[in-house]
């Protein structure tokens, strides 16, 4: 509900003509051109219902998602926990978003000119072996709206999806969508696939996933997802937020030396304030991402970080 009253406040501002002056420092990466380093991660805004309202905030681009091809409530409620005094939280919500029908209408629709990520996932009930269909399918609906794709097989919280990630399930997986990246880039230009990864992988299945992605000629990592490496609520969820941080860059880190300078790789995971923007610049991002910090600072850390 809370998540909800505050977009929607947000939305009514924006019509009454509030936007946040920003700093421009641009950059080009992959051939998009970035007002600035600093976006909003995938989950906050599932179905672009808020594209427009969340571009008058200053970001230099949004990732929206992630979505799938039908629509899906996501996983029982309570499924979302604040852990107050370390600005974390507990997420458990499932794909929950409306279907890439409705996302499709809502980019068609858009007035801003911000560049947009558009994350895509794999319904709930759709077995693994048959997964790639369901990435196929969004890849085919979103990709002339987006300045990038990303992959999502890194959420803890729909069943199976982790395993994607590894031997031959990604090797399907990331073949079958450069093919079809290839196809589509004959149709609307080319646009960039990004791989976004679990932080809890062991040091091999990190090693082969960077190698699989430097194998497909994928375009861009995003670094990382929530982890599982907690306690609260019995272990379950996704962790993300401040406490965090120090595990997401030290995997961005490690993958920026693996990959080589000049890789793609946009960091997310516990940015909190601007100290931790430059930490994540200097461990090696091109671009950062934030989600809990926003939950928890608002509009303001855009400003801090930015201005």
């Amino acid at each position: 509900m809370s998540h909800n009253v505050s977009l929607f406040s947000l939305k009514v501002l924006q019509n009454l003509g509030f936007k946040l002056l920003t700093k421009k420092r641009n950059l080009e990466l992959l051939e998009v051109d970035f007002e600035n380093r600093l976006g909003l991660a995938a989950g906050l805004d599932k179905n672009g219902d808020y594209i427009d309202t969340l571009a008058a905030l200053g970001f230099g681009f949004l990732e929206i998602g992630t979505i799938t091809p039908l629509p899906q409530p996501g996983n029982k409620k309570p499924r979302l926990f604040r852990i107050k005094k370390d600005k974390s939280l507990i997420n458990q919500m499932g794909f929950n978003n409306k279907g890439v029908d409705h996302l499709v209408n809502k980019l068609i629709k858009r007035k801003s000119k911000i560049p947009l990520g558009i994350s895509i996932g794999k319904n709930f009930f759709t077995k693994n072996d048959q997964a790639h269909e369901d990435y196929l399918n969004c890849l085919e609906r979103v990709y002339e709206y987006s300045a990038y794709v990303a992959v999502n097989v890194s959420s803890p919280n729909t069943r199976g999806l982790r395993e994607l990630q590894f031997d031959k399930p990604l090797d399907l997986l990331l073949s079958v969508l450069k093919r079809k990246q290839m196809e589509l880039s004959e149709l609307h230009g080319y646009k960039p696939l990004f791989l976004k990864i679990s932080p809890d992988n062991s040091h091999d299945q990190l090693v082969n996933l960077l190698d699989a992605i430097i194998d497909h000629n994928i375009d861009g990592l995003i670094c990382s997802n929530t982890s599982v490496n907690h306690n609260f609520n019995n272990g379950k969820g996704g962790l993300s937020g401040s406490l965090i941080f120090d595990q997401s860059t030290e995997l961005l880190r490690f993958s920026r030396k693996h990959l080589g300078t000049n890789f793609p790789i946009i960091a997310s995971g516990g940015v909190m304030s601007k100290k931790d923007f430059e930490e994540k610049i200097k461990a090696g991002a091109d671009l950062v991402q934030i989600y809990t910090g926003f939950v928890y600072e608002g509009p303001l850390l855009i400003d801090q970080i930015l201005n």
